[in-house]
């Protein structure tokens, strides 16, 4: 009985850990998606049909964003008012500039993950939240998941 208890609680406690294996291959696919769609029918199309909150780019669990080098919004689908601002000298909730840092690791590394601090507006709460990004040509696409507190 031991033995099946001890099971159960391994299982209980890798749970989230799938559960957020899970959500970054979401936040991956999401980002291949968009660069995909990107390629085939250009960047002006794509900055449209995200803004549209076209389902094709907002699941339950991310979404994808668009921006410029220079860090101004170009396509966010959950929250217009950012579209057209750069918002990159604002911080996360610890002051990280987790905005600059996806910035000059996408054109440093081209692709990667930054992990920071945000509002979750689906709770309200400020939680752990990760953002997968990718630089192609001159914009760079993202989708992040949150990570709860």
């Amino acid at each position: 009985m031991k033995y099946i208890a001890g099971i159960v609680c391994a299982m209980a406690l890798a749970a989230p850990l799938v559960q957020a294996a899970d959500d970054a291959a979401v936040a991956v696919a999401m980002v291949d998606k968009g660069a995909a769609y990107l390629k085939k029918h250009g960047k002006e199309a794509l900055i449209k049909e995200v803004n549209a909150k076209n389902p094709e780019f907002v699941t339950p669990q991310t979404y994808l964003t668009v921006r410029a080098l220079d860090g101004t919004q170009l396509a966010h689908p959950t929250n217009p008012r950012l579209v057209g601002k750069n918002a990159v000298p604002l911080p996360d909730a610890d002051g990280k500039l987790f905005r600059k840092e996806i910035i000059d690791r996408a054109q440093s590394e081209g692709k990667g993950w930054v992990d920071y601090r945000y509002n979750n507006p689906q709770t309200g709460e400020i939680e752990k939240k990760s953002t997968y990004f990718v630089k192609n040509g001159d914009v760079i696409l993202e989708a992040g998941i949150y990570k709860g507190k």
